[in-house]
């Protein structure tokens, strides 16, 4: 069992670093690669060589760190030991949004809380700094975590697939989603249009704009997908919104 374990998480681990790469690389052609960008500029300076150097080490050490509980979880829905399920019909038709929107809630809940204890100055850098490098990031900042991070962070899935009945393709669909949004929020531009981004769904949600605000205003701004524990527990804060024309190379600033 201990050597299925390992085996996986070596290959798991390339999966991870793999989609990291892939997703992050085409953000970043797709915002930085071109002279116009996509949307509204957040950064204010392009990130740095050095600062991508940074944070794709960061992001790579952390993959075996995310594919050990993965790959413990995987070998034990092999032997019948998780509520995994491959069918969808084994459960009611239902069960797959609410489970799927109940894991968004448990992890962006999650990840608030823990957030905001790594951002308190005793775990910070150690902890934390790593996440941190730069007031600017670039979308491989998505995923370029502390090892104390990674590892504070990477158990919740897999040990939910213990105690609740999930679908496997919907939980491939919430790894993209997961993937997609950190990548998003970390880029340097609100590729979403403003309209959508401060209106009555956008703003109930974690995007670019306000994630960014997070980067340059250590304070505030902790949550992963939702606003709700930032505004329950005062720690939210948006920026202004700027008119500032699509591909426009003038600053949102925060």
């Amino acid at each position: 069992m201990l050597v299925a374990i390992l085996v996986s998480t070596v290959w798991l681990s390339l999966i991870i670093g793999a989609r990291y790469l892939l997703i992050a690389g085409a953000v970043w052609l797709a915002v930085w690669g071109r002279a116009s960008g996509v949307g509204i500029r957040l950064n204010r300076e392009r990130p740095s060589r050095r600062l991508i150097a940074h944070e794709i080490k960061f992001s790579l050490l952390s993959t075996p760190i995310y594919a050990f509980p993965t790959a413990v979880a995987l070998e034990a829905w092999k032997a019948g030991g998780t509520m995994i399920y491959v069918d969808p019909a084994a459960w009611p038709l239902w069960w797959l949004p609410v489970s799927f929107l109940l894991l968004l809630i448990v992890q962006d809940t999650h990840y608030y809380w823990t957030h905001r204890l790594l951002h308190d100055r005793r775990f910070f850098g150690w902890a934390h700094a790593a996440h941190h490098r730069a007031r600017d990031p670039s979308p491989f900042a998505s995923f370029a975590f502390d090892p104390a991070e990674a590892a504070l962070t990477a158990w919740l899935l897999p040990l939910l697939a213990f105690v609740i009945p999930l679908n496997l393709w919907m939980l491939a669909v919430l790894l993209a989603v997961m993937t997609a949004t950190a990548v998003m929020n970390h880029c340097g531009w609100e590729m979403w249009p403003q309209r959508w981004v401060r209106g009555r769904v956008g703003s109930q949600l974690i995007t670019a704009t306000h994630h960014s605000r997070h980067h340059t205003h250590m304070k505030t701004n902790f949550g992963l997908y939702f606003r709700f524990w930032d505004r329950l527990c005062g720690t939210d804060a948006m920026p202004e919104a700027k008119t500032v024309q699509p591909g426009s190379t003038t600053t949102a600033v925060p």
